[in-house]
Parts: C-alpha cells; structure tokens; sequence
C-alpha cells in the first residue's frame, strides 16, 4: 500500500461504529447499538456528517470494538466496546435490561431497551438514540442509530443508518429485539439480533433478548471504514485485519478486527 497521498494534510472519510450492547435475560430488553459517526454522510443520533478530517503524516490510533455479551442470568446485558480512529471515538452500545425490570438498561452509543416499567437507555448526542421505554412485563427493543427502540412498535429495535462509503448502500448500527408478555420482538433493521440472536459482526447492531429460557444475543462487534485517494500510503500494524477495494478515484479500506487496544494505522 505505497505511493503519494499528495499534499499534506491528507483528507480522509471516515465511518465509525463502536460494538453493540448484549440484550438482558428473563421478560429482557434488546441491546442498544454502537455509537455510529461518520463524516462522509448521515451520523447517528439524526445527525448530520461530522466535519472534514485532514490528517499530517504519523501513526493513528485504530481500534474496531467488540459486541458487549448477552446475560446468561437474569440481569442486564453488557455494553459493547468503543471503536475510536485517530480522534474519533465512537462509544459502544448499551446493554438491554433484564430481570422484569429489577436489572435496569444501560446507556451507550445506543440506549438499551427498558424491561419492566421505565426508560430506556439513553443514546449518546449525535451518535444514536435511546432505547425503547416499557411497562408491565415487557422487554423494549434496543435502541439504533437511526431511531429509538420500540419506535416501530413494543419490543422492535431502532433501526440503523445506511452509508454508502463502500461504494454501495449498506445500513448498520441496528437495535436488538426485546421480549416481554408472551410477544417476539423484531430486530432493528442494520445488523440488530433478532430474539436469542447475536448483533451482526461489523456492524455494531444489538444483541436480541432472550425467548423465556433461552438465550440472549451479544452485541455485533463494530467497523471502521476509511476512504483515501488512491494515491495513499496506509501501513496498518500486524493487528489489524482489513480489506481494500478501489471505488471510484479513492481507495477503501474495511477494518473488521483488531487484536489489541493499541493497534495502529500509518498515513506518510
């Protein structure tokens, strides 16, 4: 990955997504997603695209989030983990309350889903919405990056936003179904889990709450996207696993994984 990024600073699109919350267990909540910022279209949290980043030579932080888990007991789910890029952190998703409602939501990029009676999580500002509020014996869906949990109806979680970095529109950053009163739930669309079922990978979607019994989805882990000209130089660090594909004039770069909070991206 050689040649000239002409002159410096060097411009880059970016698209973050921290790693989505794990859904609580027992009349439980769906996980909220991660935090989803992006500069190259539509934020999370109905915001509009961040600010243009322009970068000089140097080494960069690079860290893609992991899913929080799901609760294997009666309690909440877990939050998810941050993904961040040189200095854009996006904060990983909020686990989905559990336990009726004695085990509460937690915040994140997205808000878990309230079980019992209460508020959801809340979302984090201009990276997702709050999780879906609920009554009785009643699991709200997690909330998404597109809209709040149970917008669409009790136990749905919020959808994501799509983004079309990669050359073609994809939606990510979907909530998790909840569970509550006898009714499924439905998965956010853009990688929420639906009921029992794990957020999908690399697109920080919620973990779906548990059928009575069963088990609850963890969170999907989180992605960062990087848009270059072709002319870039991108040196990554033996950690980091990623894929490039010419779109037009830019090169893409999708990293799906790293395997410490230290890896690194070097731009020269």
């Amino acid at each position: 990955m050689s040649g000239t990024f002409g002159a410096s600073p060097y411009s880059v699109e970016y698209l973050v997504i921290a790693g989505g919350g794990g859904a609580g267990k027992f009349y439980a909540a769906g996980g909220g997603a991660g935090g989803y910022r992006t500069n190259a279209g539509t934020s999370g949290g109905g915001a509009s695209a961040e600010d243009s980043l322009r970068l000089t030579p140097g080494v960069y932080s690079l860290i893609v989030g992991a899913g929080g888990a799901g609760a294997t007991t009666a309690t909440s789910g877990v939050n998810g983990s941050n993904s961040v890029f040189a200095s854009v952190t996006s904060v990983g998703g909020g686990g989905g309350g559990g336990n009726n409602g004695s085990a509460p939501p937690f915040a994140g990029g997205s808000g878990g889903g309230r079980s019992g009676t209460g508020s959801g999580g809340a979302g984090t500002a201009s990276q997702g919405f709050a999780g879906g509020n609920a009554s009785g014996t009643q699991g709200a869906g997690g909330g998404g990056a597109g809209e709040a949990g149970s917008t669409d109806g009790l136990g749905h979680g919020g959808d994501g936003v799509s983004s079309s970095i990669t050359g073609s529109a994809v939606t990510r950053g979907g909530g998790g179904a909840g569970w509550g009163s006898g009714a499924s739930g439905v998965a956010g669309d853009g990688g929420g889990g639906a009921n029992g079922v794990a957020g999908t990978v690399n697109t920080g979607g919620g973990g779906g709450a548990d059928v009575i019994g069963g088990n609850s989805g963890s969170g999907g882990s989180g992605v960062v996207i990087l848009s270059l000209p072709t002319q870039a130089t991108a040196t990554f660090s033996a950690g980091v696993t990623q894929s490039s594909v010419v779109v037009g004039v830019n090169r893409v770069y999708t990293v799906t994984a790293t395997s410490t909070d230290s890896e690194t991206v070097t731009f020269a």
